[in-house]
């Protein structure tokens, strides 16, 4: 047994490249990813479920669903930007970032179980309360995520601060996250049948209550590993200036000032729109569309696999050429596999979808890989311009994107749909060609417009290893002797990263932007 353990701990150091011992080098990654179990599995389900869940089986239709998602990632655009200044001025002997994950553990519990279950509220056929219930439910759990995802994400620039280090803590957050998705996947594929999954109606209602109750558990309690395996130096003596209204508006803009992450932000933005649209429409097209319901959850079985798949793919792209490489070379699958759908009737063999399925799966593995990767990297380039560590103002976008901007499309999917007259709840397969039409805009023609854009936008990203390392080493340097010494060539790569006059950035000796606001 020990030896078994001992074989698979050096099978994990060398796949994702780390030297030292396992104990030393690997644990400190799984424990800091365990968090990774929640933001890749939670997030998945309700992708996947969410919208035929309260569609289906709750009886809302598309556009009260639309109103479900918009409300509470309205809301979610008031919280993130509060977290991620909380946790950056949070004093504690834990650090800034730990404790929030042990205060998020109840929230995350209590609010997932609450997305699955109405406490009988939809049995009375009021869509009304039914709707005004899940917006406070799905409000509820978006704070509790806010709670622990922008202090988590937020710690990584301080726990792996060199530039493939951070590669190798973001390649375990992929295995994590492929672990939270699966785990979960597997758990709903058990309840409501995997070869042959049971149509949605009503009568589900229990089904999705037990798997609340489980998944809910299986979400929270990793954040215990979290807190125990991660260290961060005590924040106690931090000196803190005055906050108010204004001042952290302009800490939020400022952050825009940072060509990087405006690049950084433009890429994210435009996949997770891309994948917003999709997934939120995924279900209805494999049902109204393809007729292939029962093989769905099949089908979203090869589709993990062809995701994960690409995993050795990209990191090997990554340590060889560049954090860019991958979704530059993958991104033209993610297209394609989006567009195979244009073809799909009812009598498609069913081959057909599943190479679609494959072909976006394994394309879009690249694309996230490279938002991944170059995320704690733009937190340097912002230093540069503020003088300041600001993980978490620039981690609320990371939480943000991730979580709202996927709400936002479902929303206007269930709108869209809505207006094309789709019609669910009903129990049968029959769509008018207006609905089908309104369906194909939201599963094929908007996330192929956004897939091909974001794919445009890696190009414009430019920050290599050997211009992070520069940026480490001046950012040192500054904060030693009060000067960085640099070249003529390496002022201009700067200024290029972070589209701003070397002398107007804190690293050139200008008075901190914070405090001496312009704008973008």
């Amino acid at each position: 047994m020990g030896k078994g353990l001992t074989k698979a701990g050096e099978a994990i150091k060398r796949a994702i490249g780390v030297e030292g011992s396992f104990k030393e080098a690997v644990l400190p990654m799984l424990g800091y990813n365990s968090a990774s179990i929640l933001m890749g599995g939670a997030g998945y389900i309700i992708s996947l479920y969410f919208m035929s869940f309260l569609t289906e089986v709750e009886g809302l239709q598309p556009a009260q669903y639309g109103m479900v998602v918009l409300l509470a990632q309205l809301w979610d655009a008031v919280t993130d930007p509060a977290m991620g200044i909380i946790t950056d001025r949070t004093r504690s002997k834990y650090g800034r970032h730990r404790r929030y994950l042990l205060w998020g553990i109840l929230p995350i519990a209590l609010s997932y179980f609450m997305l699955w279950n109405s406490f009988g509220i939809s049995a009375k056929n009021n869509p009304t309360y039914t709707m005004l219930y899940y917006i406070l439910a799905y409000m509820f759990f978006n704070t509790a995520y806010t709670l622990v995802a922008i202090p988590h994400t937020a710690m990584l620039p301080e726990l792996a601060p060199e530039y493939f280090l951070r590669t190798q803590y973001k390649s375990v957050e992929y295995i994590m996250n492929s672990v939270g998705m699966i785990s979960s996947f597997a758990l709903v594929s058990i309840t409501l049948g995997f070869f042959n999954m049971e149509t949605l109606s009503p009568a589900s209602r229990p089904k999705f209550a037990i798997l609340g109750f489980i998944l809910c558990l299986w979400f929270s309690l990793p954040l215990i590993i979290t807190f125990k395996s991660t260290k961060e130096p005590s924040s106690l003596g931090m000196h803190l200036e005055p906050l108010d209204l204004k001042s952290l508006f302009r800490e939020y803009v400022l952050v825009f000032k940072n060509k990087a992450f405006r690049q950084y932000f433009s890429i994210s933005l435009l996949y997770m729109m891309c994948k917003g649209f999709y997934h939120s429409s995924n279900q209805y097209f494999i049902r109204y569309v393809a007729k292939r319901m029962k093989s769905y959850n099949v089908i979203q079985t090869i589709a993990g696999a062809a995701e994960a798949s690409g995993f050795p793919l990209n990191y090997w792209l990554t340590k060889r050429f560049g954090k860019q490489t991958c979704g530059k070379l993958l991104s033209p699958l993610f297209v394609a596999g989006i567009l195979i759908n244009l073809f799909i009737t009812e009598n498609t063999p069913l081959i057909i979808l599943i190479i679609g399925v494959i072909l976006y799966n394994f394309g879009f593995s690249g694309t996230g890989f490279v938002i991944s990767n170059i995320h704690p990297d733009v937190t340097d380039a912002d230093e540069l311009i503020t003088g300041r560590r600001r993980e978490g103002v620039v981690s609320t976008f990371n939480s943000f994107i991730k979580k709202s901007i996927n709400g936002f499309m479902s929303a206007i999917t269930g709108f869209t749909l809505t207006a094309f007259g789709f019609v669910t709840g009903k129990g049968d397969m029959h769509q008018t060609a207006r609905g089908i039409l309104g369906l194909k805009i939201t599963y094929i023609a908007l996330p192929a417009t956004f897939a091909i854009l974001s794919f445009i936008s890696i190009f414009r990203y430019k920050m290599s290893k050997s211009d992070h390392q520069m940026i480490k080493r001046v950012i040192a340097e500054k904060k030693e002797t009060g000067k960085a010494n640099i070249t003529d060539e390496q002022r201009g790569i700067l200024e290029q990263i972070t589209g701003q006059k070397f002398e107007n950035m804190w690293i050139g000796g200008a008075e901190e932007p914070a405090r001496k606001y312009s704008k973008v």
